[in-house]
């Protein structure tokens, strides 16, 4: 039982089988038919021997940008990654070597259809950062704005591709042949990794993204969102301004002890609850080395290229999860759970519901300093996996943020508690999240929903009306006496016509006041006061019957 070898991939299947063999799967290399690409001495390697979740993030280093962001992505799966293994990928890196100015150059010329000296006024040889997707540079634009401008490696787009594709014949692999395959579902965790990271090789919608977070979080005045340019920007190329600053984690503790600490920290968690309760568009990656203390000392939010989208539906449960969990109310925090997760074969809800139970428990007995909502977010992930329940995506990215802003907000303030500013906050999030439900477009949006019932509606009814005048209405229906399901209908076959009836004689009344006449009743044309008497005595027996008629059955049925 193998796996089919495309030559291309030859070089990636060693690298992975080698993985694979290194850290405890020898079983499913063997079984994939891996082995045979293996050379001698690393078949005879002994796994068992210092294969620790530190060597783990350094082989993933050397493998190239590709298995770096998939390291980042294995750091938000506590549901399959034991913990000592999240600990050590959250902290990889994205620092790689620079390549050659003369290759920037190359690019940008290339991309932008200009020389670099006729479009930048300013531009440093020497990077100001690299990571394992691109390298930054300082420039000053020929109108003297200040910028830095991103490059893609090159070549790294094509890179990136082909190791997927070899990743995608091994999961599909597990996926077919191994336990943990069909309970984890690699190939669609593998899906979601190749959209994300096209998305982060696609600088144009960074750009955008950039643009719609800044008009998002315009209110926040102590935050700061980079404006893109976009002439300068290309799919390989982003020009944004530059944001004079340093990260947070390089801050020395004078410094903080000069700004308001916990002003700045307050902000950016209202700023990130913002995004996710209200505009269901969120910054997914806030890690330190992405936020920055300004000259000015306000916060800059750097790196956009991974964001995620919330439907309404998902809004609405994250936020009655976050604050089941911060209130430390564990049914309540399982039934979310269980609502927004889609269950699959062998569910087993009541050991879901425990550990859902026991993980806000142990949340609840921490010291506040302990607390630590994004890892309760993360252990909801990990019981879904445990028990067969698929969560959204989205629900691990927002762990993982939360995980990061929980570390930012203790950085600017050593005192702060995140599950208190979720709880300080909530009436915030609920005031804005009425007024966006009863804004001009969902109203506009309802309009229309009512008017296409109403035109459907008279329709609808005189259907059900020929049916049941002809005989032909047929229930399918269990344990319900059927003699008395006909007097029902009966009864709201009777009730709908008199009530077409009423309306008739309220518009007809009401077009018969446009019609002069010298027999007026309290000044009013006479004929259409009888109509709206006829309409308001025959509606008024109408609600008298209903009333005593029902009551009457209601009692009866009681009894």
């Amino acid at each position: 039982m193998g796996i089919s070898l495309k030559k291309e991939h030859l070089k990636r299947y060693k690298d992975i089988a080698w993985l694979l063999i290194k850290y405890g799967n020898s079983d499913l290399v063997k079984n994939a038919g891996l082995e045979e690409i293996l050379s001698e001495e690393e078949q005879s390697a002994d796994n068992k021997s210092a294969a620790n979740a530190n060597e783990l993030a350094a082989d993933f280093e050397k493998l190239g940008p590709t298995f770096v962001k998939l390291g980042q992505l294995l750091s938000t799966r506590p549901d399959f990654v034991p913990p000592a293994y999240i600990t050590a990928l959250a902290r990889l890196q994205d620092n790689c070597a620079v390549f050659p100015f003369v290759e920037v150059e190359q690019i940008i010329v290339s991309e932008l259809g200009v020389r670099l000296s006729k479009a930048f006024a300013e531009f440093t040889h020497e990077p100001i950062a690299a990571a394992s997707l691109g390298q930054i540079h300082h420039a000053v634009t020929r109108n003297g704005r200040e910028v830095v401008v991103k490059i893609q490696r090159p070549g790294i787009r094509e890179a990136a591709i082909q190791d997927m594709d070899a990743l995608a014949d091994i999961a599909d692999f597990y996926d077919k042949h191994t336990k943990a395959g069909k309970r984890f579902e690699f190939s669609i965790m593998l899906d979601e990794f190749r959209k994300s990271l096209l998305d982060e090789l696609d600088y144009q919608k960074e750009a955008h993204n950039l643009a719609t977070l800044k008009e998002n979080l315009e209110e926040f005045e102590l935050i700061i969102i980079p404006a893109p340019v976009p002439d300068y920007t290309t799919s390989k190329v982003l020009t944004m301004d530059f944001i004079p600053g340093e990260k947070i984690t390089s801050v020395t503790g004078l410094t903080l002890l000069e700004i308001d600490g916990a002003s700045l920290a307050e902000e950016v968690f209202r700023a990130y609850l913002k995004q996710v309760l209200i505009d269901g568009f969120f910054h997914a990656d806030p890690h330190p080395g992405n936020v920055f203390l300004t000259d000015d000392n306000k916060i800059a939010l750097l790196d956009f290229g991974m964001v995620a989208y919330l439907t309404p539906h998902l809004q609405e449960k994250i936020f009655q999860l976050l604050l089941a969990i911060s209130d430390n109310r564990a049914d309540a925090a399982a039934d979310i759970c269980k609502d927004i997760g889609t269950p699959r074969d062998k569910f087993d809800e009541a050991e879901f519901r425990k550990q859902i139970i026991d993980l806000v428990h142990n949340h609840l007995e921490k010291n506040i300093e302990d607390m630590n909502l994004g890892k309760v977010i993360l252990g909801v992930t990990t019981a879904a996996g445990n028990c067969a329940i698929r969560v959204p995506p989205e629900l691990t990215m927002l762990g993982k943020m939360l995980l990061n802003l929980d570390q930012v907000g203790r950085t600017l303030n050593p005192d702060f508690n995140l599950n208190a500013s979720i709880r300080n906050n909530a009436a915030y999030i609920l005031e804005r999240r009425m007024r966006t439900a009863v804004s001009l477009e969902r109203a506009f949006r309802a309009t229309i929903d009512a008017k296409d019932y109403a035109e459907k509606l008279p329709g609808t009814v005189m259907k059900i009306l020929d049916l049941i005048a002809s005989n032909k209405l047929r229930l399918k229906v269990d344990t319900i006496d059927e003699t008395v399901l006909i007097d029902a209908f009966q009864k709201v076959a009777n009730r709908i016509t008199l009530g077409l009836v009423l309306a008739a004689l309220i518009l007809g009344a009401a077009l018969l006041m446009r019609v002069p006449s010298p027999f007026t009743i309290f000044g009013y044309p006479g004929l259409a006061i009888i109509c709206f008497l006829l309409a308001a005595s025959a509606g008024f027996a109408l609600i008298i019957h209903v009333g005593l008629y029902d009551q009457k059955a209601k009692k009866f049925d009681d009894e």
